[in-house]
């Protein structure tokens, strides 16, 4: 049975909750793509992506011209990948700020809430897929091997989900 969009959404917050930085890839205007870590600080129940940034960062003026970015999360420790796409927004919300503000924010914003360079990216969330293996790397690396010498492709090695959101 398929997940609804709630269920989603809730596996989707507890794959990354405890991966603190995400690498946020955008389009340059010159069609390259720049990737730079973020701090994702929420996933609400409307399926938006929220993080802290300055609007003075070069990356944040171009997402009006291009919206489409991608971010991806990773934990190989436990063998977890996670990639979220879809269109972000430079947004200047005092509420929405207030809501998310924790310490680690402060450190980037010397001024607080009342910094004039304070922003947040919001990004509304299209697709998300992960890749999740919870058997051990012994298991894993069996796996693997059985494949090298069957000639087959290795079985399970973990779990590959794609949502649409």
């Amino acid at each position: 049975m398929a997940e609804t969009h709630k269920e989603q959404l809730a596996n989707l917050r507890q794959k990354i909750e405890n991966v603190k930085f995400g690498m946020l890839t955008t389009v340059n205007p010159d069609q390259t793509l720049s990737s730079r870590p973020m701090t994702a600080q929420q996933i609400d129940a409307q399926g938006q992506m929220w993080f802290f940034t300055s609007d003075k960062n070069a990356f944040t003026k171009d997402l009006s011209r291009q919206p489409q970015v991608n971010i991806t999360f990773s934990n190989p420790d436990d063998s977890l990948y996670v990639s979220v796409s879809g269109r972000a927004t430079l947004v200047h919300n005092r509420d929405k700020a207030e809501e998310l503000w924790n310490p680690m924010a402060g450190a980037w914003f010397p001024g607080g809430l009342d910094d004039p360079d304070l922003a947040l990216i919001n990004l509304d969330i299209v697709t998300a897929e992960y890749w999740d293996s919870s058997s051990s790397k012994m298991t894993q690396l069996f796996a693997i091997a059985k494949g090298i010498l069957t000639g087959q492709r290795p079985t399970d090695v973990g779990e590959h989900v794609e949502m649409k959101l």
